[in-house]
């Protein structure tokens, strides 16, 4: 039987811990059934020595890397990109599962030549029933699509990291991820695909990033992020993240986005609920509601906790964690 034509794009998967065994397995799996086969796939350790022997020894027709830049996600995907040889750079997160028409649909929008990044839809796999008081415009918590992103393929600012594919040429001519944005381990600061994105924008003017819905995944959510405190944590930090990339691309680049959707959820979402669980004496309307604006709230809290100039110790940093300045003298 004819091998199927492979696409000419390497699927990058970065992965940190041993606890994430069978959802890489199972990330890997899915790439390997795609209608449209990539050209390699690429596993990259994050300074993990027992995982790096481990991915070695049981996965002999994969290229499994260590992550010799800064340990964190960026430094772990500039590991990839510099080992990549595809012409196109797919990346899914160790405890993502690709439906089998994803890399198809993923790829197709580079057939137009300004596209410099694509990105797909990322729904939740909860690990029992949905949370009823976990806002669907909250989402992007746990990582996946939430609720106002675009219902078809529409130019965005930034894709969304879980599901995302850059062309190799626009990713080396912008210098690739920031190494001290993003998550490092559990540490849940993120936006370093945001600040990519902007920056590639900015350096290449007419190139743009395209959000194709119809190239989805399923992200696994563990039980522990379907909690109050990790969510007001998520906030927070996403809030320090903005800050971060604020001091690099400008306030405005790195904001414009979220002011539209604060103001919908506060001039919107938020009232239509609170007059809901009044007229209908519904307890998850005001649940959400309370949700929506303890998130905005933590937010807020983070952006101005990362626009000091030197931010105080939090609890997680002294434990062995260090959140970074984002100076602009900091190299990637």
């Amino acid at each position: 039987m004819e091998e199927p034509q492979k696409a000419d794009v390497s699927v990058v998967i970065c992965t940190y811990s041993l606890d994430r065994w069978q959802p890489l397995q199972e990330a890997i799996a899915s790439v390997r059934r795609q209608t449209l086969p990539a050209r390699e796939i690429i596993v990259v350790s994050d300074h993990n020595q027992t995982l790096y022997q481990q991915l070695q020894a049981s996965m002999p027709d994969i290229q499994v890397v260590e992550n010799h830049h800064a340990p964190g996600l960026s430094g772990a995907r500039n590991t990839g990109l510099d080992v990549a040889r595809g012409s196109v750079i797919a990346f899914l997160d160790d405890d993502a599962i690709a439906t089998t028409s994803w890399l198809a649909q993923l790829i197709e929008g580079f057939t137009d030549p300004t596209v410099a990044a694509t990105g797909g839809s990322i729904l939740p796999l909860w690990p029992g029933q949905t949370p009823r008081w976990f806002p669907e415009e909250f989402y992007w918590v746990v990582g996946c699509t939430y609720r106002g992103m675009p219902e078809q393929n529409t130019i965005v600012r930034n894709v969304i990291g879980a599901n995302m594919a850059f062309r190799k040429e626009v990713l080396k001519r912008s210098g690739g991820f920031r190494s001290h944005i993003g998550r490092i381990g559990t540490l849940p600061l993120g936006c370093e695909e945001t600040e990519l994105c902007i920056r590639v924008q900015q350096q290449q003017p007419g190139m743009r990033c395209l959000y194709q819905p119809e190239a989805r995944v399923y992200h696994r959510v563990p039980q522990s992020r379907i909690a109050w405190k990790y969510f007001v944590q998520r906030c927070f930090a996403e809030g320090i993240s903005k800050a971060m990339i604020a001091r690099f691309v400008g306030q405005h680049a790195s904001l414009a986005t979220e002011q539209s959707y604060t103001f919908r959820l506060l001039l919107g979402i938020v009232p239509a609920l609170l007059i809901r669980s009044l007229l209908h004496c519904e307890q998850v309307s005001l649940q959400k509601a309370l949700t929506i604006l303890a998130g905005i709230g933590a937010a807020v809290t983070g952006y101005l906790y990362g626009s000091m100039p030197e931010p105080m110790l939090l609890p997680y940093q002294q434990r062995g964690h260090q959140v970074p300045t984002g100076r602009k003298d900091q190299v990637c």
